[in-house]
């Protein structure tokens, strides 16, 4: 009778409320039966449905039906086994993303891990992966078939193309979503199967904690637009989890618009305040003043318990200190430095600095605190052994972990992680530090056991930092570090801001290319739940140029490590202005459209295409990754000799998402496109493509600014500072004014610099406050200097270009 009677409901219109998401906990074999019976009867309704005939709207649902999912219209997945199951995302949520469902499965017995097999990729699909190559980070992984899908895959975009369109070309593809997310106390994961089967991995990491079924295990989305469908499902998904939040409503921290200087590579663990001081003095004597600074590693009262290790040991062991005290220690309690406040102070009234950060681990420190510490008795601390998921050392193992599996971490009772953090932070905050960078995140997901597993301590801890910052420090001043585990991602209700890759490495010429290749791509699913930190780098460094390009696009902050009087300033005025603010652009730096499914490292022909957009401008970054580096996981002992490639690619206005957006009414489609190493201007309709050829380690940044008509006779279009790498971030607004003898276009820019633009036709005269020398040359290019002290409206210039009327 009750059958019956969920067979006949399935065809009313749908419930208003939402399904909830279970909590999970010890298996109960009784609930399990009773919800066998209700996913039997989902899935007689769901044979019922099939025989609906199919509507546009309809089609456009996710489904499964006869063992094949469904979704855009398209097979994704084929011969499903008879477990798997699949639900609405919401259905209060139906009408704004009718294809939005959750996967799920059932298991024979209950456990605290499972692994279930989907079924195998159908044909026509390719994919991009973002998986964790060890615990701490996400690479990317492009390839077809489901085979290849890495282990502790967090998030798989799917393309499908129509034999007569373009990957690229608008509406001729449709994009899959598949993101494993956080259900009750489990956390899902996908890979592949040599069977050539997509699997998910379910997983509490508490053989306590065990379950007979994931319901809401697998979010699945789809759309013709990756990047809106990426936002739009991030939106969904925190609406209906509740356990994170988009990054459009988070505050952001506002030292992100200023340039910084990170103690880490100048000093490593050495760092004092007289290196400090010399280092912040030599890059403001150099007209690159830092307003922002991160006192790293170093800084803390830790103890080395492990005097006498055998030699072989003595590299583990490094990461098993342990932290005994909450406040500095000696290093800046001596005579150049009171303390810390003593120092905080100075480096704010001499140097200029506006914000400091101190790092700390999630923990404490690397091996947690000293559990027999008189000053961490309060916190209930005990010493717990890591255990790794077969997920974390299925591609790389990590050292670091290798060495807290063997020495243990001194963990907090989770009940009292909230008073330890507020008694650091409220320390930190009274000395004047502004905000911390919290590392080594990760480390929790291994140390679930006797706590309620890996989801529930994450979100504990996390929920318990995000709070201790809210009361002791301003502006949501948190950078989180080496927390790519969906665990934390999908716990960050207020944390605004996270590494996006592994450290920046000066020593290792290999990996320069696959940092700005993995910061990219990572940015498309970081990007929607932080303002992704693309991690410092060295201005003087054989690599500089290209890092410092990608960090103007990635719309996070900039910052370096070099050492004192160590810097070059050539490559630091293209990023920084004289005040020591950046032009930050307006999103995440992500990989354009026709980049996302290629490899932009290791395939020998793609360039990695970079787009972000400004307020009135496009940019896009073009880099050679190809020939420098090798993504091979798992590593193998081998030498990669770096080869020069040169490769040439095409660069076309489209490629920049939205640009209709900044673009206003009546806009034709033309666009001024600017090279900054060139120096070069081109006018291009939207679909035109610009040939653009580099070689190993080279790039290139175009500004695409629309071209605008005003009064029916100028033709206009802002470029901002073009001796900056993103030009277009200095330009605040763009008006006119007009009357029956000329026309005057009104740009409010940030200065000093030179300042350019496209203008069809020589204007009359150009003001910045007097009139101004300008040059104009016949492919359209207007520039002239900004001067170098500030004007009256704060750091803006307002700049009139006058045209007389024909």
């Amino acid at each position: 009778m009750a059958l019956t009677r969920l067979v006949m409901m399935s065809s009313r219109p749908p419930c208003p409320l939402p399904l909830p998401s279970p909590s999970y906990k010890i298996s109960r074999c009784c609930r399990h039966r009773c919800s066998r019976l209700l996913r039997r009867a989902m899935s007689v309704a769901s044979q019922h449905l099939s025989t609906v005939t199919p509507t546009p709207r309809r089609q456009m649902m996710a489904r499964l039906e006869h063992r094949s999912l469904m979704v855009g219209g398209r097979e994704l997945l084929a011969r499903a086994p008879r477990n798997v199951t699949l639900r609405p995302a919401g259905v209060a949520d139906a009408d704004a993303a009718p294809g939005a469902a959750f996967l799920g499965a059932t298991a024979a017995e209950p456990s605290s891990r499972h692994v279930f097999s989907v079924g195998t990729l159908a044909s026509g699909w390719r994919w991009m992966s973002l998986f964790r190559f060890k615990i701490w980070w996400m690479v990317p992984a492009t390839g077809a078939g489901a085979a290849a899908v890495p282990a502790e895959t967090q998030m798989l975009l799917l393309e499908s193309r129509d034999e007569a369109g373009s990957a690229a070309a608008e509406g001729s593809a449709v994009y899959a979503l598949m993101l494993p997310v956080l259900d009750g106390d489990f956390r899902a994961s996908l890979q592949g199967s040599p069977q050539n089967e997509l699997q998910f991995c379910f997983e509490s990491g508490d053989p306590e904690v065990q379950t007979m079924e994931a319901v809401d295990a697998v979010f699945i989305n789809s759309g013709d637009n990756p990047f809106k469908l990426m936002k739009e499902s991030i939106k969904l998904l925190s609406k209906i989890k509740g356990t994170f939040r988009h990054i459009e409503d988070k505050e952001i921290p506002a030292n992100l618009d200023w340039f910084g200087w990170c103690t880490w590579d100048a000093f490593y663990k050495a760092v004092n305040p007289t290196g400090i001081e010399e280092g912040l003095q030599s890059l403001r004597e150099g007209g690159s003043p830092p307003r922002f600074l991160i006192i790293d590693d170093g800084w803390q009262e830790t103890v080395y318990e492990f005097k006498e290790v055998d030699e072989t040991l003595r590299e583990q062991t490094v990461f098993a200190q342990r932290l005994t005290d909450l406040k500095e220690n000696h290093k800046f309690r001596e005579e150049t430095c009171k303390n810390l406040g003593d120092l905080v102070k100075k480096i704010k009234e001499i140097h200029g600095v506006k914000f400091v950060y101190m790092w700390h681990a999630l923990l404490g420190y690397w091996g947690g605190v000293l559990a027999t510490s008189d000053a961490m008795k309060k916190y209930n601390p005990k010493l717990a052994y890591p255990v790794q998921s077969p997920g974390n050392v299925a591609n790389l193992r990590d050292i670091a972990m290798d060495s807290l599996e063997k020495f243990g971490v001194g963990i907090i009772d989770p009940d009292k992680i909230y008073e330890f953090y507020n008694d650091q932070h409220s320390y930190l905050s009274s000395v004047g530090v502004d905000g911390v960078k919290v590392d080594v995140q990760n480390v929790l997901e291994t140390l679930g056991h006797g706590f309620g597993g890996r989801v529930a301590v994450t979100r504990k801890y996390q929920h318990a930092l995000e709070e201790s910052i809210a009361q002791n420090f301003k502006r949501n001043n948190l950078i989180c570090c080496m927390s790519h585990n969906s665990d934390s991602i999908f716990s960050a209700l207020k944390s605004a801001v996270a590494r996006a890759s592994e450290d920046f490495m000066p020593r290792e010429p290999t990996l320069q290319t696959l940092h700005i290749a993995s910061v990219a791509f990572n940015s498309i699913l970081l990007g929607e739940i932080f303002i992704p930190d693309w991690d410092m780098f060295h201005s003087k460094h054989e690599s500089a140029e290209f890092h410092g390009a990608a960090r103007a696009l990635s719309g996070g902050g900039v910052y370096v490590s070099d050492k004192p009087g160590v810097h070059d300033f050539s490559v630091l005025r293209k990023l920084v202005l004289q005040d020591g603010s950046i032009l930050r652009a307006r999103y995440a730096g992500r990989p354009t459209r026709d980049c996302l499914f290629n490899d932009p490292v290791m395939d020998g022909k793609s360039l990695l295409k970079i787009w972000n957009l400004n307020n009135f401008s496009g940019v896009i970054g073009v880099f050679n990754c190809q020939g420098a580096g090798q993504w091979v996981w798992p590593v193998k002992d081998i030498a990669y000799v770096p080869t020069s490639i040169n490769i040439t690619g095409h660069l076309s206005p489209s490629d920049v998402e939205s640009l209709e957006d900044i673009a206003g009414d009546n806009w034709s489609g033309e666009t001024a496109v600017y090279s900054f190493n060139s120096c070069s201007l081109s006018r291009l309709q939207k679909h035109q493509n610009l040939e653009v050829s580099l070689s190993t380690m080279a790039c290139e940044i175009y500004t695409i600014s629309p071209i605008k008509v005003f009064s029916e006779a100028v033709q206009f279009a802002p470029l901002g500072l073009i001796n900056m790498f993103n030009s277009g971030g200095a330009l605040h607004d763009v008006s006119s004014t007009s009357d029956s003898s000329a026309t005057t276009i009104h740009v409010r820019c940030r200065g000093p610099g030179r300042f350019g633009a496209y203008s069809a036709t020589r204007p009359e005269l150009c003001r910045v406050g007097q009139q101004v020398e300008f040059s104009h040359t016949e492919d359209g290019l207007l520039a002239f200097d900004l001067p170098h002290c500030s004007s009256h409206d704060g750091d803006l210039w307002h700049i009139e270009i006058l045209y007389k009327t024909p």
